[in-house]
């Protein structure tokens, strides 16, 4: 399984659009634009969001694929992630269909979005198998502890197969409800710092606000990788609005370097 860019650049997400920021990319044009951009800056990856022609979040396979091919063409070592996300429009089959249909190098799954239920698990557990034994690498997203040790116990069940596997962990939320505390990425992450010796994880963090940096230069600082960007934040530590998902990443880098 190929492994986690360092620092994975989050350029758009599903719900945000250019009247919370004018840099913000909506287009296929303007999000490679901005992947050149954040590439310059020190990130070596994407996790990449599309919208459709109203600018609503979609999960259609052909607008993806025009995407991974513009931006293969314009960066061809970039690491390029697409989501499943439903963001309240999509359902679990949606999402697998998606798979299926799009066969990505890379895509994350919400674990609560993917298997909201015991009903959803037969069904989840064939598309997991299907895309492992078709080089479909998932990451897995996990938005709380909770989260996370149920994704664990699906692993040792073999509901989801691999001995290697992708996580994305989601400190804070996006509405503000749940704020990002640096002091948490340890305790969150240690399962996964600390796995068995028959199970091993590349392990990403996102967080939120201002505290944003913070939570990321911990979380490399303990063996994770970041995920960062206009999904996530709009401002730097100090609560300067940032001009562009490019000057977010400039920003982790600096920190880190310091």
């Amino acid at each position: 399984m190929m492994k986690l860019p360092i620092i994975m650049v989050a350029p758009n997400g599903a719900r945000r659009s250019k009247a919370d920021h004018p840099m913000l990319p909506i287009t296929i044009n303007e999000t490679v634009e901005a992947c050149r951009a954040c590439e310059g800056a020190g990130a070596t990856g994407a996790h990449l969001h599309i919208r459709d022609a109203e600018g609503l979040h979609t999960l259609d396979a052909d607008q993806y694929k025009r995407l991974l091919d513009k931006l293969d063409k314009a960066l061809p070592n970039f690491f390029a992630q697409v989501t499943s996300e439903t963001a309240g429009r999509y359902s679990a089959n949606d999402q697998r269909d998606l798979i299926h249909a799009l066969k990505p190098k890379s895509i994350s799954v919400a674990l609560r979005e993917f298997i909201p239920n015991e009903a959803a698990q037969s069904a989840a557990r064939d598309c997991y198998h299907w895309a492992f034994e078709n080089d479909v690498a998932i990451q897995h997203i996990c938005y709380s502890a909770k989260e996370r040790d149920r994704l664990i116990a699906l692993i040792n069940a073999g509901t989801i197969p691999g001995t290697r596997h992708h996580v994305q962990l989601v400190l804070g939320a996006y509405d503000g409800s749940k704020k990002s505390d640096a002091n948490d990425v340890a305790s969150f992450a240690h399962p996964l710092i600390n796995a068995s010796e028959d199970h091993s994880f590349d392990w990403m963090l996102c967080a939120f606000g201002q505290t944003e940096t913070d939570c990321l230069v911990r979380t490399i600082k303990f063996g994770g990788k970041a995920r960062i960007g206009f999904e996530n934040s709009l401002c730097h530590s100090n609560g300067q609005r940032a001009e562009s998902n490019a000057d977010r990443v400039r920003e982790l880098v600096a920190n880190l370097h310091a």
